[in-house]
This record gives structure tokens, sequence and C-alpha cells, in this order.
């Protein structure tokens, strides 16, 4: 009788106590849901018996809620020259750009820009030997009128150290438990800090201290608990004529040098 007095005293029916009770199981299991949402995502997965065969879980939740994310890449690549000839000399030598490999190391900058969008900036030193390779057509060695001439024919190797600060636009695609891929696309400003002549004979070419190239590429997110790796392939066009006028004869050939290059990124960032 204490029971049905009390409901009628505080007016609790059927409909109101099905919503009260509604009303304080959600605000109990709402703040307990958003707390292991927060430390964790997992998805089990089970066989025709109901046993459990693995269980995915998404790690480093809210990864993507931060601002800034820091890394370091190491990145092989493989580049050459885009080359042009100069007019009148096509019957004394061919010319031919070998695609050469090459080495580059960094760190690595992500600056948020709302959910799908990031600034990459990835200042790093590229370490690279572009080859030419030059055969003789009709060519014939005229001390007179050009005494540095070689006597026989060479390859041609230039090879740089250069400082890269590339400036990128990434855009992310929604993320998948630990996967996602993006597109990226900017400039790259290089400077050359140092150049390897190590025989004359073959370092006769000169080209250009510094340059600017177009980049765009894929990759990929992998997201592991305590870091996220990212295989990146990018291609670069070099927007610079590198090309540095010289009396030799391989120079005398040429009229224009811009870099191409293909670099396989592999991005190592933080997890913290």
């Amino acid at each position: 009788m204490a029971t049905t007095h009390l409901r009628h005293q505080l007016h609790l029916h059927g409909a109101k106590i099905r919503h009260l009770t509604l009303a304080a199981l959600a605000g109990l299991l709402l703040p307990l849901s958003a707390q292991a949402q927060k430390k964790s995502f997992s998805k089990a997965s089970r066989g025709s018996n109901g046993a459990v065969k693995s269980v995915t879980v998404n790690n480093l939740p809210g990864y993507d809620d931060r601002w800034l994310h820091l890394g370091m890449y190491v990145a092989p690549n493989f580049s050459r020259y885009k080359i042009e000839r100069a007019k009148g000399f096509e019957n004394e030598l061919s010319a031919n750009s070998v695609v050469s490999p090459g080495f580059s190391v960094g760190f690595l900058g992500d600056f948020r820009l709302g959910s799908y969008g990031a600034l990459n900036l990835a200042p790093g030193v590229s370490f690279l030997t572009r080859r030419i390779e030059f055969k003789p057509y009709g060519y014939r060695q005229n001390t007179d009128t050009h005494p540095n001439d070689p006597a026989e024919i060479e390859d041609q190797e230039i090879g740089s150290t250069q400082v890269d600060f590339p400036i990128l636009f990434k855009l992310k695609s929604e993320r998948r438990r630990n996967s996602r891929v993006y597109l990226i696309a900017g400039v790259k400003p290089s400077f050359n800090i140092g150049g390897r002549r190590k025989d004359p004979e073959v370092n006769l070419l000169r080209a250009g201290s510094s340059d600017v190239a177009l980049e765009y590429g894929v990759g990929m997110d992998l997201f592991y608990p305590f870091f996220k790796f990212s295989p990146e392939l990018r291609f670069s066009h070099g927007l610079t004529n590198l090309y540095v006028p010289g009396t030799d004869v391989y120079s005398r050939n040429l009229r224009s040098l811009r870099s191409n290059t293909v670099t396989l990124y592999l991005n190592i960032w933080s997890g913290r």
C-alpha cells in the first residue's frame, strides 16, 4: 500500500516509469561507453559455432584529433635528367639520360586541416648521382679549337648532396579500422650543399645549385599500437633548367637539364 501511495503522490504511472528508467540507464551507460571507446575500439570475428576467431582493435584512438604529428622518413629514390639537345651538335654525339639510384632522409611534420586535410612539411637531405650516357657519332678531338676536349667520349655523372624543403597538401580518406589512403601534392624547393666530383673525366658536366620541383603522389596510413607507418610513392618534376654552360664537348651538346625523380617514402610517425 505504501508503494502504491508513493506512486500516486509522485504521479508515477506505467509510461512515466518506463521513460525515467530508460533515462537513468542512458545516463549510466553513455559515460561508460564513451570511456570504453576512448581506450580502444574492437571487433570480434566469430565462426559458425559462435567461437571467437580473431579480435580487431582500432590502434591509436583519437590520433586524428591532434593538430600536430611528428615523424621521420627514409626514402630510396630513382632519378634522372630530362635533357634537351643543343642544335647543330646532333651528328657529333648522342646523349641519353640514365635512371640512377639515390637516397633521402629527413623529418616530418603534419598540421591538421579539418577532418580530411593536412599541411605536410618534410625537410630532409638527398644524396643523388644522375648519369648521362654519351656515345660518339662523328666526334673527333680538335685540340686547336677546343683544347679541353677529351680523346675519348665518357659517360658523365653529376653527383650532389641537396637539402629539400617540401611543402605539401595531403587529402585523406575516411579511416577504416587501422588503415586509410591519401593523396599528396605540392612543391619542393631544393638547394645543393655539396657536389661530388671524384673523376675529372666523368664529372665535366655541372648543374645549378637550386631547384623547384612539382610533386604529387599517393600513400597509405597503417596504424599500429605505438606508431603509424605510411609508405608513400611520390613523383617529382623539376621546373628549373639546371644546365650550366661550359666549353667542354658534353656541355656544348646540351641546352637544358631538368630533374625527374620517383621516390618511395617510408614514413614513421610517433604515436604520442
